[in-house]
């Protein structure tokens, strides 16, 4: 945990903390912990109480619920800098949906009873903040339905295209998911999306090295997508 404020080089404050008073950031930094997580460690489970403003600064999480036969359903897996912890911490008083770290991630933990004061006091801040959860929940939904309207072949194209181009921004990644939470996120057996990534392995338009990824044919699996 590191309590030291940098608050005035951080993209936190960039995308929204640009609005407030210098006085407001040093009673932010107040107000604000960092937390590491490591790969695998739960940020907060369904059913937490909501305590605080959670804001991912670096790392990479995976937003889900477990199901009534305690199965994972993959909600969403998201960068930096989406605000995917707080979808309903205006509107609820326990988390709807667990989050955990799929890569080592440092979380900027504030106290919602300051968020919740700066807002009251601070009108242009609170239309900020409102706009980014927004955002960030339209993009849930968006991406929810474009999977789900997909077929197999199209739903495991659009999640490559999802992490080579929205998440790391080059064609050759690590994969920073198992099989199985892939299968999760997009709704399909894990043996069918282990069967698929070997289908387009053969095909040349991967190619797969462990867990290291290379879009070889960007446009053929763009086409799978679109047409999935």
């Amino acid at each position: 945990m590191d309590r030291n404020c940098i608050c005035e080089n951080c993209e936190f404050r960039n995308i929204v903390f640009a609005l407030l008073d210098e006085k407001d950031v040093q009673s932010l930094c107040d107000n604000k912990e960092e937390l590491l997580f490591r790969k695998g460690e739960v940020i907060h489970h369904e059913g937490d109480k909501i305590t605080y403003f959670k804001y991912l600064k670096s790392g990479l999480v995976k937003l889900y619920r477990k199901t009534t036969s305690g199965e994972e359903q993959v909600v969403t897996i998201t960068k930096p800098f989406e605000f995917v912890s707080n979808i309903s911490i205006f509107s609820e008083e326990k988390y709807g949906y667990s989050v955990a770290a799929v890569e080592d991630s440092v979380v900027c933990a504030i106290k919602l009873d300051f968020i919740k004061k700066i807002a009251l006091e601070n009108g242009a801040f609170a239309m900020g903040l409102l706009s980014k959860v927004s955002k960030v929940n339209e993009k849930i939904i968006t991406q929810t339905l474009d999977i789900r309207q997909k077929n197999l072949v199209g739903r495991v194209a659009y999640i490559l295209l999802y992490f080579s181009n929205e998440i790391y921004s080059t064609r050759i990644f690590d994969l920073p998911v198992s099989r199985k939470e892939i299968a999760d996120f997009i709704g399909m057996s894990t043996a069918n999306v282990i069967r698929t990534l070997s289908d387009f392995k053969k095909e040349g338009i991967i190619r797969i090295y462990g867990k290291t990824i290379e879009i070889v044919d960007v446009s053929r699996l763009e086409i799978m997508s679109r047409k999935g």
